[in-house]
Formats: C-alpha cells, sequence, structure tokens
C-alpha cells in the first residue's frame, strides 16, 4: 500500500500489498518495510513464499478459473466434493490436502478447499478479514497470522496484495479453510525479498474470516471545495472542535487514498489504524503537510492533492502513475 510519502521516499513497500504500508519517517522506512513484510507477507509490494503445491496432477475438468471453479453453484462458491475420509479434520494449519482435488484456474492458480464455508463469497472491493499461514515450498514458514492471534484485513481486487490473494479470496465464500498454491507470476516474481527467494512459488494455508464493511467515501460537493494559493483543493466534511494541526504537533490520521477514476490505491481505514507522523517535518507529500495543517482534531474533510505537491511526473509504480492527481478523505484523529 502507498502511503502519502515525499517525492524523495520509497512509496513500494506494501507488503501483507499492506495493502503498500504506513510509515512516513525518513530514518525508519527501510526498517518499517522490512517488519511490514514480516508482518504481512501478502502486501503487493512484498514477495511471499509458500512450498511447493503437491505433485499430483489436477483432475481434468478443474482447469478453469471462473467456470469450473463457481459456475456450477448458484451462490459462486468453489465447486467442491466430499473431502477424502482420509483427511484429518484439524483446526489450525497447515491443513490437510488431497491432491486430486486441487483445481487450477485460467491464470495458473491452484487451489484446494480444504473445509467450505457457508456465507457470501468476496468480490472485488469488499474489505476481506483472513488468516493465513505462508511456507516455502521446502516446508519453511515465513509468515503466520495465525501465530500472531489476529487476522489481516484488505480490499480485493485494488492491489494492496499480490495478485494471487487478489484471485484466490475471490473463489470461495466466508467460512472457507483453503490452500492456495500460487505461482511466481501471481506472487513476488523474480523479486528477493529476505527469506523468499527470487521466483517461488508460494503455498498459503488460509482461512476466510469475514467480509467486513468497506470505507464509503465522503460525498464531494462541487460548491463546498476551496482552493489554496498552492493548488490544494479541499472541502471539510465535518468541523471538529479539539486542537489546531500546525507544524511542529504530531498527528495521527486515518485516510483512504484514490485516484481521480475511484480507484483505491490505500486505505488506513482498511487496516483499522491510522498513521501517525510529525507535521511540517517533511515526512509526507506536500499535499499532506498543507492539507492537515487545514484541520482541528476531529475534522473530516477531502483533500484534492495536483500531481505537484503529490508524486508528480514520477508517480508511485505501480499504482500511482505520473502525473496523477490524488483524492485523500481523511480524519484527523488526534493532535498532540
Amino acid at each position: 500500500m502507498h502511503n502519502p510519502l515525499p517525492d524523495n521516499h520509497s512509496a513500494d513497500g506494501a507488503r501483507i500489498d499492506a495493502p503498500l504500508i504506513f510509515v512516513f519517517m525518513t530514518k525508519f522506512i527501510a526498517l518499517a518495510l522490512l517488519a511490514i513484510g514480516l508482518a504481512c507477507p501478502v502486501l503487493a509490494q512484498k514477495p511471499e513464499k509458500s512450498p511447493k503445491a503437491p505433485k499430483e496432477k489436477p483432475q481434468k475438468g478443474n482447469s478453469s478459473r471462473g467456470k469450473s471453479a463457481t459456475s456450477d453453484n448458484a451462490s459462486g462458491k468453489a465447486k467442491q466434493e466430499p473431502l477424502s475420509q482420509s483427511l484429518p479434520q484439524v483446526n489450525t494449519p497447515p491443513w490437510p490436502v488431497d491432491s486430486s482435488r486441487i483445481q487450477t484456474t485460467s491464470s495458473g492458480l491452484r487451489y484446494f478447499i480444504y473445509k467450505m464455508g457457508e456465507g457470501r463469497t468476496p468480490v472485488a472491493g469488499d474489505k476481506v478479514v483472513a488468516h493465513y499461514h505462508g511456507l516455502l515450498t521446502n516446508g519453511n514458514k515465513f509468515d503466520s497470522s495465525f501465530d500472531r492471534g489476529k487476522p489481516f484485513s484488505f480490499t480485493v481486487g485494488q492491489g494492496q496484495v499480490i495478485r494471487g490473494w487478489d484471485e484466490g479470496f475471490t473463489l470461495f465464500p466466508v467460512g472457507t479453510r483453503a490452500v492456495l498454491f500460487i505461482p511466481p507470476a501471481l506472487g513476488y516474481g523474480s523479486r528477493d525479498i529476505g527469506a523468499i527467494p527470487p521466483n517461488s512459488e508460494l503455498v498459503f494455508h488460509v482461512e476466510l474470516v469475514d467480509i467486513a464493511e468497506s470505507f464509503k467515501p465522503y460525498p464531494l460537493e462541487e460548491s463546498k471545495l476551496k482552493t489554496t494559493s498552492s493548488g490544494l483543493q479541499y472541502q471539510i466534511v465535518k468541523e471538529g472542535s479539539g486542537a489546531q494541526a500546525i507544524a511542529g504537533k504530531t498527528v495521527s490520521v486515518h485516510y483512504h487514498g484514490t485516484l481521480m477514476d475511484g480507484k483505491v490505491f490505500d486505505s488506513s481505514f482498511s487496516r483499522g489504524e491510522p498513521i501517525t507522523f510529525p507535521l511540517g517535518q517533511g515526512m509526507v507529500i506536500p499535499g499532506w503537510e498543507e492539507g492537515i495543517a487545514l484541520l482541528k482534531e476531529g475534522s473530516r474533510a477531502i483533500l484534492i492533492i495536483p500531481p505537484a505537491l503529490a508524486y508528480g511526473e514520477n508517480g508511485a509504480p505501480p499504482v500511482i502513475p505520473g502525473n496523477a492527481a490524488l483524492r485523500f478523505d481523511v480524519e484527523l484523529v488526534r493532535v498532540q
């Protein structure tokens, strides 16, 4: 996930990409990215690894993603026959796998349903809550939300996580326990990130815990938009009654960042945790330095930030193109 980092700071440190994540202080960026990567291996900007899929080939007829996995079920759930009686029933990963029941999508993602859930199947735009247990193909564990006792949340189809996750979590309903065998092209490719070597196949034992209510953008009213001398546009959606944000104060801010076409590139609301940084220290993009200083604690606002006050002509690939204006729906949670 991308945070509103300044132009001269790395913005591609998202991981489990989150999403694109949330540390702004220059001297701690490298360390933060590493820590985030270890904590959330599926984020789009960090590599993940897991054990190789079983050598047995999937059954014929289960090799297409949309139709073979979902079309036979009106609810959109992945098709799955009763589990083999030989599979033990366990409540903690790794889940036992019946290699004869592994299905393959058109992208090359392979998956196995260990336990079929009965809830709704996620679609793009849904915020899902999931547990995961990530392994390399040699069986080495590189990360596990189960071990931490805290599930991971992300928005499906927004590029906040690796492609194998964005696809995989649309294949089964809430309550499902499954195993995702993710090829390098849908994981971290040729990148070498710590414990995950280049061109690694990843295996994730996952549980889809819930579909959470997604953040709803604040209503934008053109007549209420104000423009500063720098070109920053802003709308106060709710006026706060707390302390004014000024340079030298430390602020905590929730944000929902989108391109002007509405595509989400990062959201602290989705993670459930605001970001905290010192205002006026160049730790965030200029549009944030100026925009947050217009608010009082408790305020909610929309910031429309021109490219010159954001990431400029270079952008923040792959999710923020060059010369992109950005919209941030923000809530100033705390001024201290």
